[in-house]
């Protein structure tokens, strides 16, 4: 189809001179420029910049053991995750108070605008044998991780780049993909290879994102990742391939489809089909974007500059720091999800069911809570329908987050996944990701930490207490210790006290100790641990460092993150084009149809759900 301009838009973005013919419905002309699905033409003086398939920017220069391409050495990930980011079982919460809307949100966001593309090289991280800090036994030899692969031209002469495969900017990409034949296949209508005459509704049968099935051969259906044991017709298709990772992010992913269904039914009948995809679109990308700017980055303390319009001098696209480094954020996931449902929904029997297959079920008045275990809210879409969409939003805005932190869950860090042979029984594999994101940022040539710290305008920290903010970073003289090899010592991460958020203690048998501690104190400061691994501060793992830093009061992270995701932030908003604060078309949609993107998350629940709007705090992403 092609695009046309009006010219209110064009002089928003500094160009002027191009008019468009009046639209007329069905006419297959519209009367307002159509965002594109990949992200090019955002920028009209640079047409790729920010597009689907183009490199990440650099924050600082590279950082290559050849200067080119080759991956620094450093210690093993997995032994140093065994070291720093073992929880050793202990959860601890958000001292602010923030929910599992916030991973949830974030992972929607993440699945938006950032994907590495894998290569071939293959540069596994093959777990140490007989480290005396492992707690889990896998039947993979390590973890599999391949390089990314690398921008035309580069990794030769010059330093190596590497390819985000999505568009970097907010545009709702998880919700319709960039790709024509997958968008045709979401939307209701034939699949002829013609989107100008499918339906302005995505496919939604029984008000779920649709089944691999809904048009016949799941095979024939958009690829959807899953694990080996899932069978295909089990995925719901969504705009991104990971959307059946887990009921959070299927829950978010729902939402908005329903969302922009429930905006198509508010259009007048007299507009075309193509009309009334392409409005609707337009107002959930702004949905998206409102969300993200009132709401979560607000919980999360991230306070950006007062936003003076759009600068096409401001490049939007995604940093590799950030999106390798800055927006991992896995210690917040809890693993676990709640559930509230009317009492009533289901019967007792049904609810012994439940029990029985290892979920928590817990009357609460007129609501029941029913809490699933990590195992089953990976890939499991059937589950996640016979529980409903609603409750699974309510539940996110039910409980908190976990601390943002160097203590990572065993969910994300030691993940067991079932290997099966032939001929053989089936035995768990375990999968980190924590040692994967070290990997990582070694394989994108990720500078330093203290010129990451430089490139974000913040002072090197010159010895390891100094990234910690503890008082030492020494081990302490303890009979519990192998005095001269304490980092190899597993009572070096015992906890010895935990605090809630008013700082008082929690006694480390109590049943508080599982859903009330914020704070902790272990045996071993994280300074001398990290000591022990890398000797200096200039070898230390970017990511291990930035995760260890200490909060910046009133916010959720360190201070090297926080300096990433405001600069990363304010960059999506001031070089959007699309902003919904730089868009007249919403202020057109608002005043001639009613249709007004400006919704809280709570709105948007009530709204698309059977959940009422009394049963949900005011802001989703902070606890009650």
């Amino acid at each position: 189809m092609r695009k046309r301009v009006i010219p209110l838009l064009l002089a928003c973005a500094g160009v002027v001179g191009l008019t468009a013919p009046p639209a007329t419905a069905g006419s297959g002309v519209l009367p307002f420029e159509v965002e594109s699905l990949d992200g090019g033409r955002n920028n009209l003086l640079r047409p790729d910049q920010g597009k689907a398939g183009t490199p990440y920017l650099r924050a600082a220069a590279a950082r290559y053991a050849d200067g080119v391409g080759a991956m620094v050495a450093g210690p093993n990930p997995r032994m140093v995750t065994n070291r720093i980011f073992n929880d050793s079982g202990q959860p601890l919460f958000s001292p602010r108070g923030v929910s599992q809307w916030a991973p949830a949100w974030g992972q929607f966001l993440d699945h938006t605008f950032a994907l590495r593309m894998d290569g071939d090289e293959n540069v596994s991280v093959i777990y140490p044998t007989g480290d005396p800090m492992e707690r889990f036994t896998s039947a993979f030899p390590g973890v599999p991780v391949f390089r990314s692969v690398p921008a035309a031209d580069t990794g030769q002469t010059t330093p190596r780049q590497q390819l985000n495969d999505r568009g970097s900017y907010l545009n709702a990409y998880a919700v319709y993909g960039d790709e024509p034949d997958r968008l045709e296949w979401m939307r209701e209508g034939p699949l002829d290879g013609d989107l100008s005459n499918n339906s302005a509704r995505l496919l939604m049968p029984n008000g779920f994102l649709p089944r691999t099935t809904a048009r016949g051969d799941a095979n024939a259906a958009p690829f959807m990742d899953r694990t080996v044991a899932v069978d295909v017709a089990d995925l719901a298709v969504a705009g991104d391939f990971r959307g059946n990772e887990n009921f959070g992010l299927l829950a978010v992913q729902t939402l908005f489809a329903k969302e922009h269904n429930r905006i198509v039914s508010l259009l007048p009948q007299n507009l075309s089909e193509e009309e009334k995809f392409q409005l609707a679109r337009r107002v959930v990308i702004a949905t998206q974007q409102y969300v993200t700017y009132n709401e979560f980055l607000p919980s999360l303390g991230v306070k950006l500059p007062a936003y003076r319009g759009y600068r096409p001098d401001v490049d939007a696209t995604i940093t590799n720091e950030f999106a390798t480094i800055g927006y991992r954020a896995h210690s917040m996931v809890r693993g676990d999800f709640a559930a509230d449902v009317p009492a009533g929904r289901f019967t007792e029997a049904q609810l012994a069911e439940f029990r029985a297959q290892g979920m928590t079920v817990t009357p609460q008045g007129r609501t029941v809570r029913i809490v699933v275990p990590p195992d089953q809210v990976v890939f499991n879409t059937p589950l996640f329908e016979r529980i409903g969409t609603g409750p699974f939003l309510a539940g996110l805005a039910a409980r908190p987050q976990f601390r943002n932190d160097e203590q990572i869950a065993d969910v994300l860090r030691s993940l067991p996944i079932p290997v099966c042979r032939p001929g053989a029984p089936c035995e768990n594999g375990i999968f980190d990701i924590t040692s994967i994101d070290i990997q990582r940022g070694r394989d994108h040539g990720i500078a330093n930490y203290n010129d990451l710290r430089r490139a974000y305008g913040l002072a090197p920290r010159a010895d390891f207490k100094s990234i910690t903010g503890e008082r030492t970073d020494s081990f302490p003289a303890d009979s519990e210790l192998t005095a001269g090899d304490e980092i190899n010592d597993p009572d070096s991460l015992d906890f010895l006290a935990l605090r809630d958020v008013h700082g008082r203690t929690i006694p480390l048998d109590s049943p508080r100790a599982q859903d009330s501690a914020t704070s902790g104190e272990r045996r071993t400061p994280v300074a001398a641990r990290l000591k022990a691994i890398y000797g200096d501060v200039s070898d230390v793992d970017p990511i291990v460092a930035m995760a260890s830093e200490p909060l910046v009061p009133g916010t959720e992270f360190g201070e090297l993150q926080l300096a990433m995701w405001t600069r990363q932030f304010t960059a999506l908003r001031d070089g959007d084009r699309f902003h919904h604060l730089n868009d007249p078309v919403l202020t057109s949609i608002r005043h001639r149809y009613g249709i007004d993107y400006r919704h809280t998350v709570a709105e948007l629940i009530s709204l698309n759900t059977d959940t009422p709007r009394s049963s949900l705090p005011a802001n989703v992403f902070k606890v009650r």
